[in-house]
């Protein structure tokens, strides 16, 4: 069946049809991701909880970062929680039209589920991750307030984002190859780029506006304001990082849908 470039509802129905191949291709992932590893699933716990340590004895013992009114271990896994699953899904969801050359030369089937169950496996870790960051929540005795409300706002944007970004880098992966060597540099300066390790209030207010062009930046301020400050996020930077995330995630759709078809030509 041809489909247009612009998502219609045509389009969601075949994606509704293809749910089981979504859904395999996911489990898929998640198994092939720990496959052989002696901690498995824990991976997903360990890797935010590694860097909250290391950054908790370096930023806040040695240099004596401020975290405002959070303890610096809770402030850094908020951030660190996000951060591990935007970027875990970038990466993973720019390999993943590649290393499924074998499936996308043979059968046909919505290409744009590779990236999307690279992701769902993602979102999967980010959820096994939380039970940490719950614990450390009950632990260091945070509010619970009705701000986390805003959650049902910020963790879509995240997923927008993080998706668009995914169908984009992985269309582009198949075309040139270069992508997966200019991504982990390029994360690894959206990570310095991102109130991640520091809070937004030790930079200068004539610096802030430098800091909208991330739109990952206000979404990490905001699920970190939303749970551990327990306060209203900002809602401008949020509401625009709204747009942005919403406008990727479609343009990333209409690009993916645009270049898939020389895929199976070029793999």
């Amino acid at each position: 069946m041809s489909i247009g470039i612009n998502p219609t509802k045509e389009y969601f129905a075949e994606l509704w049809r293809f749910r089981e191949l979504y859904y395999a291709l996911t489990v898929r992932e998640i198994k092939v991701r720990y496959k052989q590893t002696t901690l498995g699933i824990g991976w997903a716990i360990l890797q935010p909880l590694a860097l909250t340590i290391i950054f908790t004895v370096v930023f806040s013992f040695l240099l004596n970062f401020g975290s405002g009114n959070a303890p610096y271990p809770v402030f850094a896994y908020s951030a660190l929680l996000v951060w591990t699953f935007f970027s875990n899904a970038i990466t993973f969801g720019s390999l993943s039209v590649v290393t499924n050359g074998n499936l996308v030369s043979k059968i046909y089937f919505p290409r744009e589920l590779l990236p999307f169950a690279t992701i769902t496996a993602s979102l999967f870790d980010f959820v096994i991750a939380s039970l940490i960051f719950l614990l450390m929540f009950f632990y260091f005795d945070l509010k619970i307030t009705p701000n986390l409300f805003y959650l049902f706002l910020i963790i879509p944007c995240i997923f927008f984002l993080t998706s668009g970004l995914s169908l984009i880098l992985s269309a582009l992966n198949v075309i040139f190859r270069d992508v997966r060597f200019i991504l982990p540099m390029a994360l690894q300066v959206i990570f310095y780029a991102t109130p991640i390790i520091y809070s937004l209030n030790n930079i200068p207010d004539k610096y802030h506006k430098y800091f909208a062009l991330n739109p990952l930046a206000p979404l990490i301020d905001s699920f970190r304001d939303v749970t551990v400050l327990g306060q209203k996020p900002d809602l401008l930077p949020l509401f625009i990082a709204f747009l942005v995330s919403l406008i990727i995630f479609i343009g990333g759709l209409i690009f993916f849908r645009m270049k898939e078809k020389v895929f199976a030509d070029v793999i």
